[in-house]
């Protein structure tokens, strides 16, 4: 039988009306969630299990959170802000990924060299993808037809063909890949090189990189806004911003200590960076590449991965 609803810890305000975030508290166990337009924390939500990875799917109806510790996928009801359901794992699964499709649900296992596929309606891993060793981040390109995985310990990107659920092909980057994200066309994607401390640039198309950018000390993943990239650097404590077409520097902006998490609104107009040790999210102006607010979350946010919900859209009358 399912896990039974679990219910909020703080007030949850009325139907969204505004970008909402979803942040990851590893050292609270829980999953903040931010009203963008106001900078308030609407709910608390428990996960357990020292939550890191997480994933809005496309249609913003579900919020899907991994928990290493507790070697779990929590599904969570993102207008609801309730758990649905807590889903048992193996090894130690950290990135997740959801089919633009809203099913089925793509976990990597940090212990193992492989990626889970999860149907969170059975509660089942119905398959096993090998990869390289210690998948990180997982992104699915708009059209969902392939998977990228990046394999921490093997410096490079694997590509998952998901009708098959084979991989089809590895592209090296460099050292240490940790996050992986993929622009709105589906046309490239970019790895943060934890090792190397730069930012490799892939074309989808052709499997190839077509670039490598230097950044910060410890880069952790790249947030992708008006053809602007925006690098969280861990050990720097800032955000490396570089030009997309030209692959130029734009600017180094000061963030909170040891940001990771990075993802822009749905408009392209602000980046949300998640710094953990300074248990708050800082707000990049795409514009003028300023930090223009910071907002108060849980202990120890990371955010590793998709955690904004766009603006529900309004049914018509």
């Amino acid at each position: 039988m399912r896990a039974a609803m679990v219910a909020l810890s703080l007030v949850v305000a009325g139907a969204a009306s505004a970008d909402e975030a979803f942040i990851t508290n590893q050292n609270g166990d829980d999953l903040t969630v931010l009203d963008l337009a106001t900078g308030k924390t609407v709910a608390t939500i428990p996960i357990g299990g020292k939550p890191a990875g997480v994933a809005v799917s496309a249609d913003g109806a579900r919020v899907y959170v991994t928990s290493p510790e507790g070697k779990a996928l929590t599904v969570v009801d993102a207008a609801g802000r309730t758990v649905l359901d807590r889903i048992s794992l193996e090894g130690g699964p950290l990135g997740v990924a959801v089919h633009p499709g809203g099913s089925p649900v793509y976990v990597a296992d940090w212990y193992a060299k492989h990626i889970l596929v999860v149907d969170p309606v059975a509660r089942a891993v119905t398959a096993r993808v090998d990869v390289g060793a210690s998948p990180s981040g997982l992104a699915v390109t708009p059209d969902g037809a392939t998977l990228l995985s990046a394999d921490r310990d093997s410096d490079q990107v694997s590509f998952v063909d998901l009708k098959t659920l084979h991989r089809v092909a590895t592209v090296p980057v460099g050292q240490r890949p940790f996050g992986v994200t993929i622009d709105r066309d589906g046309r490239r994607a970019y790895t943060a090189n934890v090792g190397s401390n730069d930012v490799s640039v892939i074309d989808i198309a052709s499997r190839k990189v077509v670039g490598v950018v230097k950044v910060g000390e410890r880069p952790y993943v790249v947030g992708l806004a008006a053809d602007r990239a925006f690098v969280s650097n861990q050990y720097a404590e800032s955000v490396s911003v570089f030009d997309v077409t030209t692959l130029q520097t734009l600017a180094t902006v000061p963030v909170g200590e040891y940001p990771e998490g990075v993802e822009a609104s749905a408009d392209q107009t602000k980046i949300y960076v998640a710094n953990w040790f300074s248990n708050a999210v800082s707000v990049i102006d795409v514009a003028t590449l300023k930090v223009e607010n910071t907002l108060d979350v849980g202990d120890g946010p990371r955010a590793f991965g998709a955690f904004i919900r766009p603006t529900p859209r309004q049914a018509k009358p």
